[in-house]
């Protein structure tokens, strides 16, 4: 096996240290600020790319290989990838901090030319697979996304610099956005989904229509909404694609119950019950968000709005779901890696033994109690409830991640 993948999630999981070490030390303060300043960009950037992006790209390492049956195009180009983007990720870090344009220019870069490299290399080795299906068409339109990303990221800096282009910031940043939550992780959960549930659940039998109707209403909800944001027609159009992705997480949903029903395996990790959980939770949230905004859809553009589904996004479905994953994924590595070849001898350790079940099931209980109280503190506007509740999830995510890390050692 490949040591890339394990670069990538080693240094996803400092970089989960890092956010919530930062966020400590503010008391979850910058929740409240102006999250379009310098204290925003650093902990959304370090959030999103150096911890959530960078975890999903080593797990897309090594899932494209389980799902291909075959290598990745260049294990050099992944490297190159790894040490681009890592590099780049920590000098845009450090220009956040000091409001240094330049290094934040030159950094980001440095880690487009990563994602460049990273969407080259999946993408020569999907057409060369040519095994064309909701998993590997949801990769492939989440690395596209994830490169789109980071194009209008380039375009962004580049217009922020010489200001040429009046009133397309707001409109690229809006797409941006957009495109780098629902495009890039939206996709690549949902299809890998499809994979990984089946196969911790021993799942057979079941029926993969609706996993087509998901990927084209998912991917109908991120370009409806990134024409919304680069026309500025928002009105009407925006909540359109929320209705889109609505429809979406609820065939989602309906799916992983379908998944659920064919199952051969009573109990497939309490990540992977979690995962479920979370899921409905947010297509719960979706349908709620929808009926309120269809009021008007300024109402979802309101800042504290704003605030809200992001959090509930990015800090709830996609960690949750990402840290209920690894809980299974992280242990199955690296027991293939260190004992695989000596699987059956006396003295091995089971892969059952590499990380407490029962530790995974309490910890992201109490990551979920603490959201959700971080949660009540932004949909109520108390600077104190968020500060306990931001609080309490960092100081909570710090050990379950620890114990997660801690597989290595054994």
């Amino acid at each position: 096996m490949s040591r890339l993948p394990f670069l990538f999630i080693i240094t996803g999981i400092f970089g989960f240290v890092m956010y919530h070490a930062f966020s400590l030390l503010s008391l979850t303060g910058w929740l409240g600020d102006e999250l379009r300043g310098p204290e925003g960009w650093f902990h959304a950037h370090l959030f999103v790319l150096g911890w959530a992006t960078m975890l999903a790209m080593g797990a897309v390492y090594q899932l494209i290989h389980v799902i291909l049956q075959s290598n990745i195009y260049s294990l050099f180009l992944g490297y190159c990838h790894y040490f681009l983007f890592t590099i780049g990720i920590t000098g845009m870090l450090y220009g956040f901090i000091r409001a240094e344009v330049s290094w934040i220019a030159g950094s980001a870069a440095l880690a487009l030319c990563g994602l460049l490299f990273f969407g080259w290399n999946m993408a020569v080795t999907l057409f060369r697979a040519s095994q064309w299906n909701p998993v590997t068409i949801s990769a492939a339109c989440a690395c596209l996304y994830l490169v789109l990303t980071g194009l209008s990221g380039l375009l962004m800096g580049l217009d922020f610099a010489f200001g040429e282009w009046r009133g397309l910031h707001e409109r690229l940043f809006g797409a941006h956005i957009w495109m780098g939550t629902l495009g890039w992780f939206g996709m690549l959960i949902t299809g890998f989904s499809y994979k990984m549930l089946p196969m911790f659940y021993l799942s057979h039998d079941f029926s993969n229509r609706l996993q087509k109707v998901v990927l084209m209403l998912w991917n109908a909800a991120v370009l409806t909404g990134v024409v919304a944001f680069l026309t500025g027609m928002k009105d009407g159009l925006l909540w359109f694609a929320l209705l889109l992705l609505t429809a979406a997480l609820l065939f989602y949903v309906y799916h992983l119950e379908q998944i659920q029903e064919k199952q051969h395996k009573s109990n497939p990790g309490p990540g992977i019950r979690w995962s479920v959980y979370v899921s409905r939770a947010f297509a719960a949230y979706a349908v709620a968000l929808l009926i309120y905004s269809a009021q008007g859809t300024e109402l979802l553009l309101h800042p504290r709005v704003v605030l809200l589904s992001g959090w509930v996004y990015l800090g709830g479905w996609v960690s949750l779901t990402i840290l209920g994953y690894a809980s299974k994924i992280v242990p199955f590595l690296w027991w293939t890696h260190k004992y695989g070849k000596m699987a059956g001898r006396p003295g091995t350790p089971l892969m059952a033994g590499m990380l407490s079940e029962k530790k995974v099931k309490w910890g992201l209980l109490a990551m979920v109690t603490a959201s959700l109280l971080l949660v009540s503190g932004i949909l109520i506007n108390l600077a104190e409830v968020m500060m306990v509740g931001g609080t309490m999830l960092s100081l909570i995510s710090i050990a379950y991640i620890a114990n997660i890390a801690l597989v290595f050692k054994r």
